[in-house]
């Protein structure tokens, strides 16, 4: 028998909540206790680089606006010079034709992926996914009325396209890809991305669309190359969620975007119906503020110099202590091999030397842990001398005194 007071599916998720918030929730207990500057908390993609001095131009230019129609309901798409200021940015970040038409402004990432899936999922319908992965596409896609299929990648953490065709099937709508990955870091060469739009173009057929959803929100955050590949351009049924969370280090400020390409064939019908959508999700359309400031910097980018330099200090000094790491190539996570096969038994190894970081297994990558570098570079140096100790007491069999309870 459900809960009297909430609904069962929202109880089941309670209790399947993201081992990213259940660390956090911990860390929250461990400060309390110990006091912040001894608890080494990488466990919360929370980017913390400063946001861009054109953020805060944009920012005070706005505010000194008097207008009061800046501030009223506005096309639930978002404002006209807002759209058309993301679309020109977007036309030069993926090198392809974009234009205001095909720009639908957001509550943040999770708000555009949200109103993609209900836009195009019938009750049943399947999502592929590529493991490991972002814990809530699961909620996303459930809550539209889907079901999410997970396809494993590379060793190297790339899209492997057999995987991927072995998990597509009559009830596949749509495959989700993010790149930089989180958890991972990785990036999808060219080569997986002309691989995966061609598994797409084999595959779709114009009864039955299959849709790519590219969850691109850390797009702009690679440290190794000049620019990221995209697989949106390279197949013509692209949806592209994303935000400024992370380019402007703003994730509070809660403004993101749904790019459909012009070459997208139902292009006008998914817009008009991802725009009511925007609505009756209850988001009714983004923040006016942030899209009036998103308008004058929508091409502004923080200091990616400073998450470079976080990721070359701890991936360098685990890779020294003896873990197994692929080098991040983007984003701001590592995901190093946990040194004993149990990675939650690991988590509180760490736990004990005051770290706090998340298991594999939320990403649907057992036997790896995650470690979210968008922290004071402090807090990676002070975590040195734990890591090295985890590691050796997860060597030699220690037990977590969290598992003795």
């Amino acid at each position: 028998m459900g809960n009297p007071v909430i609904a069962d599916r929202v109880r089941a998720d309670m209790q399947a909540a993201s081992w990213v918030r259940e660390m956090f929730e911990r860390g929250r207990r461990l400060k309390a206790r110990l006091g912040e500057e001894n608890v080494h908390d990488f466990s919360l993609g929370n980017p913390n680089a400063a946001p861009p001095a054109a953020f805060f131009d944009a920012l005070k230019a706005v505010a000194a606006q008097s207008t009061p129609q800046n501030h009223r309901y506005m096309n639930n798409a978002g404002f006209d010079e807002s759209r058309a200021a993301v679309a020109a940015f977007l036309a030069r970040e993926y090198r392809a034709p974009m234009d205001a038409a095909g720009v639908l402004l957001t509550c943040g990432a999770a708000g555009a992926m949200n109103v993609a899936l209900r836009a195009i999922l019938n009750p049943q319908d399947e999502v592929v996914v590529v493991a490991p992965y972002f814990p809530e596409y699961r909620f996303y896609i459930e809550q539209a009325g889907g079901r999410m299929v997970v396809a494993e990648s590379t060793p190297e953490f790339q899209v492997d396209a057999r995987a991927l065709r072995a998990a597509l099937t009559p009830r596949t709508r749509a495959v989700i890809v993010n790149s930089p990955n989180n958890p991972t870091g990785a990036v999808y060469t060219i080569e997986a991305n002309a691989s995966l739009a061609a598994l797409l173009r084999e595959v779709d057929r114009p009864a039955r669309p299959l849709y790519l959803i590219c969850d691109d929100i850390y797009r702009r955050l690679v440290f190794d190359q000049s620019w990221c590949p995209a697989a949106a351009p390279l197949y013509h049924r692209s949806i592209i969620t994303s935000s400024y969370s992370k380019d402007l280090s703003v994730p509070g400020e809660r403004i993101g975007y749904i790019a459909l390409p012009p070459v997208l064939p139902e292009r006008e019908l998914l817009f008009s119906a991802m725009t009511m959508l925007n609505r009756t999700l209850g988001f009714v359309n983004a923040p006016a503020l942030q899209q009036r400031i998103i308008a004058r910097c929508a091409d502004a980018l923080g200091d990616i110099g400073f998450y470079r330099s976080n990721r070359d200090l701890l991936c360098g000094a685990l890779r020294d202590m003896g873990y197994e790491l692929t080098t991040p190539g983007g984003a701001f996570y590592a995901f190093p091999r946990s040194p004993i096969a149990d990675d939650v038994k690991f988590i509180g190894i760490l736990e004990e030397h005051n770290i706090l970081a998340v298991p594999g297994i939320g990403f649907g990558r057992p036997g790896h842990v995650r470690f979210s570098f968008c922290v004071a570079r402090e807090t990676i140096e002070r975590a040195l001398d734990g890591l090295s100790a985890a590691l050796r007491a997860a060597r030699a069999g220690a037990e977590p005194a969290g598992a003795r309870r």
